[in-house]
């Protein structure tokens, strides 16, 4: 039977009816743990409680009603954002790549706004992924993301994610911001040098630029911090959010420094559903359960059981895993050989993971995974090492 769905993705030949916490079950019962996460999107695994209600109360209630009124729900959400972290406001919008349109717009307009209309280029960076709207995919520069949709949107100029120097030789006068992933998901897991971070920071400072950093996929408690910016030591002007900031539930975050986002005045930017009622219900319960120091705490221990068990896989499967990358639940493996084909073999085995670039199976689970669940995971990679 031919599907009526846009063929877009290719898709596994795999569907699930349900889910509880770290785990999903497909239709025919079958359970499967999942150290996807929807790809770092589902925080608190499937189904959590806290989240439940939240959603169901505010749907007996209000759904929508625009931003043309004030939304105190939405007024909450962003003032706790702002609480944890280095930023004073805060604009919503329901995903990453909308997260991401507002930092590339907010810093155009930044300079734009103070006179420097000819700042409007933003230095990005090779394996990155910002999203798959013309912006942010011209924003990442990947050929196989581009292909057939015309010329890139102009404005965007890629180097080596890493190396610093090619960083300072690519800024110029048209240059208004930096965009880069603390860590980059989709280009497999890549962790930055020591000093790569503050090196960006110092070159925005000295060149009068914004840093806007694409916590996407880190923010949110994946790394075992609230954000990643954190656990670097180095405080951008912009951040993007998404994914976890909902638990599921689509939307976006674009924060900022008041005075990175002093052009951002009224009209200037909008979202039809940003902020909705729904949405902030459920990020704000996502903020009640992640944004305390306990929770935060026991990511990071059930982050280094799973960093030490991934080490151990690579040492004693090294014809099948060249390396582990990561930090806390944020982890990747690199394949020396077939990658979609572990990915598959993985299944078969039970569990759920993510492929990424550079030959890389990314490890994603609910912040909320339990150490017996890691210890589940693991032991199902050394089966598919070993049969592999």
């Amino acid at each position: 039977m031919t599907s009526a769905l846009m063929p877009t993705y290719a898709r596994a030949a795999q569907s699930f009816a349900r889910g509880e916490g770290a785990w999903l079950i497909d239709r025919d019962g079958r359970r499967f743990l999942d150290f996807a996460a929807g790809i770092a999107v589902c925080a608190l695994g499937h189904a959590h409680p806290r989240l439940v209600e939240a959603l169901t109360e505010q749907a007996g209630r209000l759904w929508h009603c625009s931003n043309l009124f004030e939304v105190p729900e939405q007024e909450a959400v962003a003032a706790r954002l702002v609480a944890a972290s280095f930023a004073d406001v805060v604009f919503f919008g329901n995903s990453g790549a909308e997260a991401n349109e507002c930092a590339i717009k907010l810093a155009r307009r930044h300079h734009a706004m103070a006179g420097r209309p000819e700042r409007w280029r933003i230095l990005a960076f090779e394996g990155s992924f910002h999203g798959r709207t013309l912006g942010t995919l011209a924003a990442a520069g990947n050929p196989k993301n581009l292909l057939g949709f015309g010329p890139p949107v102009s404005g965007f100029d890629q180097v080596a994610f890493g190396d610093l120097a090619a960083a300072a030789a690519r800024i110029g006068p048209e240059t208004a911001a930096i965009l880069v992933e603390p860590i980059q998901g989709d280009g497999g897991i890549r962790v930055p040098p020591p000093g790569y971070l503050q090196g960006l920071r110092d070159l925005a400072d000295r060149h009068g630029i914004l840093l806007m950093f694409d916590e996407i996929q880190t923010g949110i408690g994946r790394t075992g911090r609230m954000f990643a910016y954190q656990q670097a030591g180095v405080v951008p002007d912009v951040m993007a959010l998404a994914k976890g900031l909902g638990g599921g539930f689509p939307v976006g975050a674009c924060l900022a420094t008041a005075r990175a986002a002093a052009g951002m005045t009224a009209g200037s930017h909008a979202s039809t559903f940003g902020g909705n009622l729904l949405a902030m219900s459920v990020a704000a319960a996502v903020l009640d359960t992640v944004g305390t120091t306990d929770f935060l705490a026991e990511v990071e221990r059930r982050g280094a059981r799973l960093a030490a068990g991934l080490d151990e896989l690579v040492a004693r499967h090294g014809a099948v895993f060249e390396a582990r990358r990561g930090t806390g639940l944020m982890q990747g493996l690199r394949c020396r050989g077939d990658q979609p084909g572990m990915v598959a073999r993985l299944r078969a085995h039970g569990l759920i993971v993510a492929p990424a670039q550079d030959n890389v199976i990314r490890l994603l689970p609910p912040l909320i995974v339990g150490p017996a669940e890691i210890d589940a995971a693991l032991a199902m990679l050394d089966r598919a090492a070993a049969t592999g």
